[in-house]
């Protein structure tokens, strides 16, 4: 079989190398890719028209799509609407089931509508910022404002004042800030609590479950600092237990498979569900994604040992996924990125790249995000460049791997957080 992915970054890259282990893999391909990706291919993922035409061509039989993009703006749907695409197995939901990340009111709407725990909001426009500042003056901080479409990863504010969250309220209803994606505002309810990352594999009715994992979205040591897209992850989260996957699996993952179902719209391919879980192991939905996550597929992948192939096969038949078990490994891994300066403000690119030689093994992987080849030399050519991942015995030895794989690496102003892991490091 032939298998392209969609996307350039590392959890592309991720993918990538687990897919290719897969006996059933002929050829893989990645579009556009990076440095480190075998056989990549400059593909724009939103050239639709374009990426149809290359899977015609090399006869690609299984495209998995890496973004969110891609996935919100309908390339499902469009291939479906290609009869003679149709030997080719897409990994991803259509574009309504899509909206669950691609609009924060659809989300929440459909929450509601299924008894999904989540936090409280309230959602406001251009012309009710006045309603906006009455439930701000109504409330207690902190409060969270969030853009209801697609912002890259920047359209969710922590704020402390309720001037300023009244200031902020305003410039994201602005069309200059957000675009489209700052039409409709979320006011939302600050959860308390430790972050989870879920993944699980859908089929519009079963699921398989993926390796848990903790993410660590700001820039500096202790959480501290913007945030970014991501400096490391790490999997198992510590929490996990049968009881506590127990609950997220009742109360929200086959309520929303249950839901998208009867709503004329299952969902299938990859599903995100972050979650903050309180003192009392209770899971609430923050957000879900569409597809897997960056940095934690980086770590996630170190840990599955099945055959991918075959599960993200039966993922794309509705109720394929029955009945069949994906072996996780009981290990512990860690994923570690290293980062341009600057990152995640204005950060230069195209610095020269050197790389220590006999760094990686099976358990310890460097993968691109942020690279490119030119002229025979290696740079980074975005903000986070590499994830340095591994795995080992148990959380320790993940992340002693990882770092020392990252000591492999250097580049000019190159950063990375240190603690990675921290609050369970022994």
């Amino acid at each position: 079989m032939h298998i392209l992915v969609l996307g350039g970054g590392g959890r592309e890259h991720a993918l990538a190398w687990k897919l290719a282990q897969s006996p059933s893999c002929d050829t893989l391909f990645v579009a556009p890719g990076n440095a480190g990706c075998p056989n990549s291919t400059h593909l724009d993922p939103m050239d639709f028209p374009s990426i149809a035409s290359f899977v015609r061509e090399k006869q690609i039989g299984l495209l998995v799509i890496g973004p969110e993009l891609p996935l919100v703006e309908g390339i499902v749907d469009y291939f479906k609407e290609q009869e003679d695409l149709s030997f080719c197995k897409l990994i991803g939901p259509n574009q309504t089931a899509a909206q669950l990340e691609g609009s924060k009111v659809f989300a929440k709407e459909f929450m509601a509508r299924h008894h999904i725990p989540t936090a409280p909001f309230q959602a406001f426009q251009r012309d009710t910022l006045y309603l906006g500042f009455k439930a701000i003056d109504a409330g207690n901080p902190p409060y969270v404002l969030k853009a209801d479409g697609l912002a890259a990863g920047k359209g969710v504010l922590i704020l402390q004042n309720p001037d300023d969250a009244k200031r902020e309220l305003a410039i994201m209803t602005n069309p200059e800030k957000y675009g489209a994606a700052g039409k409709t505002v979320l006011l939302e309810s600050f959860l308390t609590g430790i972050e989870c990352s879920v993944f699980a594999l859908c089929d519009g009715e079963n699921y398989v479950l993926l390796p848990t994992a903790k993410d660590y979205k700001r820039i500096g040591e202790g959480d501290k600092g913007p945030n970014t897209g991501g400096m490391g992850a790490i999997s198992p989260w510590p929490h996990e237990n049968p009881d506590f996957m127990h609950r997220v699996t009742k109360d929200i993952l086959e309520p929303l498979l249950q839901g998208m179902k009867a709503e004329g719209n299952p969902y299938t391919g990859f599903l995100y569900i972050g979650l903050m879980v309180d003192e009392e192991g209770t899971p609430r939905v923050i957000e879900f994604n569409a597809r897997m996550g960056d940095p934690e597929t980086q770590a996630i992948m170190l840990r599955i040992d099945s055959d991918l192939v075959p599960f993200l096969e039966a993922s794309t038949r509705p109720g394929g996924l029955k009945d069949m078990h994906l072996n996780i490994s009981s290990s512990a891994s860690a994923a570690i990125i290293l980062a341009a300066p600057g990152y995640p403000g204005h950060y230069p690119k195209d610095l020269v790249i050197h790389l220590s030689k006999g760094a990686e093994e099976r358990e310890a992987v460097l993968f691109h995000a942020g690279t490119k080849h030119q002229q025979q030399r290696l740079l980074s050519s975005g903000g986070r460049v590499f994830a340095a991942a591994a795995k080992g015995v148990n959380r320790q030895e993940a992340l002693d791997k990882a770092y020392s794989l990252a000591k492999t690496v250097a580049f000019e102003g190159m950063q990375y957080r240190s603690d990675i892991g921290y609050e369970w490091q022994d």
